[in-house]
């Protein structure tokens, strides 16, 4: 008689950043954990992992849980001794194996299947450069979410010679994903990859960042915009998040109310417009002939928020490109 086997847990490895900018920021009371943004994946994605689990045996026939990739294994790297702890506080409550490793990215990349690159965008270079590690990468999946490093940058620092050219170069995938993915609510963006993934790959990368949030698949050409748009975008609505409570808060709101009311409201029509609803059309459908609405509006265009807040992303989406080796023009002349 034959016994059938279990396939292969996957393994996902996250590469974290240097020991002074978490260390440091970690004794001010500013981060609650180091690598934060590579821990928030993994939360995430254990999350999901936990859910498919449970779904698995409630509703056997459920998408949840067919079509749940087969990651059981968790390796968290850094190069500061306390992430550590950290890791381990932020996820340990998950049932899943989790290592975490100091000064030692060699030996979780090794153990890997898939490894997330989160570190600092200047340090990419000497963790990648590591004697050993293009061999451990070898045949495997690397996910960069480095700001302002393109894939063409990692692949021609791995292979200078021509990934094409090299037996059992890893694939190199560029995601750009957000702060708002330590609460679930990322908005992530795939680069679309040449030759395409595997559809085992394609499904692992879109299981992990939609475990964080909503992904979308876009072309190279444009990385830039979407990194100004989703991952810059939190700022800026953060801005006109603050401005209106603070409008309201000249009025007489105390701070706490008018800050939850703001927050809640922009929240709001987020979700009205995420379910379908045109932004112009919603604004029309507030704007009563002679109201309030028309009035704030009209005060609103009047001072160029509109063209302002474009202004703003198209800024952003140059500096993005510079920071990836573009020379484009800046859209703010007065730097």
């Amino acid at each position: 008689m034959t016994v059938s086997q279990e396939p292969k847990g996957l393994t996902l490895t996250v590469l974290g950043s240097g020991k002074f900018d978490y260390e440091l920021l970690y004794l001010r009371g500013m981060l609650t954990a180091p690598g934060t943004m590579g821990i928030a994946i993994m939360g995430g994605v254990m999350s999901s992992l936990a859910k498919a689990k449970t779904a698995s045996v409630t509703s056997p026939d459920s998408a949840a849980a067919k079509d749940t990739p087969n990651l059981q294994s968790f390796i968290a790297c850094d190069a500061w001794s306390g992430a550590e702890a950290a890791v381990k506080k932020a996820l340990g409550h998950y049932n899943f194996p989790l290592q975490t490793l100091t000064n030692q990215n060699l030996k979780g990349i090794e153990q890997a299947d898939i490894v997330l690159l989160s570190c600092k965008p200047y340090g990419f270079k000497d963790i990648l450069g590591e004697k050993g590690v293009k061999d451990a990468l070898k045949g495997k999946v690397l996910v960069s979410i480095l700001a302002g490093v393109t894939q063409q940058q990692i692949e021609e620092f791995l292979y200078p010679e021509g990934a094409e050219k090299v037996d059992g170069a890893c694939r190199i995938v560029r995601v750009m994903p957000n702060t708002a993915s330590f609460v679930g609510e990322s908005m992530s963006v795939i680069q679309t990859s040449t030759p395409p993934l595997s559809s085992t790959q394609h499904a692992l990368v879109n299981f992990i960042f939609s475990s964080i949030g909503r992904v979308v698949e876009l072309p190279p050409a444009q990385m830039d915009i979407s990194t100004a748009l989703c991952g810059s975008g939190p700022a800026f609505f953060a801005l006109i998040l603050e401005a209106a409570a603070d409008g309201a808060v000249a009025m007489g709101l105390p701070r706490a109310e008018a800050q939850l009311m703001a927050a809640q409201t922009m929240r709001g029509t987020t979700g009205l417009v995420l379910n379908g609803e045109h932004p112009a059309v919603l604004k029309d459908k507030v704007s009563t002939p002679g109201g309030c609405t028309i009035g704030g509006l009209m005060s609103l265009e009047e001072d160029g928020v509109r063209g302002s807040v474009a202004k703003a992303i198209r800024e952003a989406c140059v500096v993005a490109s510079r920071l990836g080796g573009e020379k484009r023009e800046f859209v703010n002349h007065r730097r």
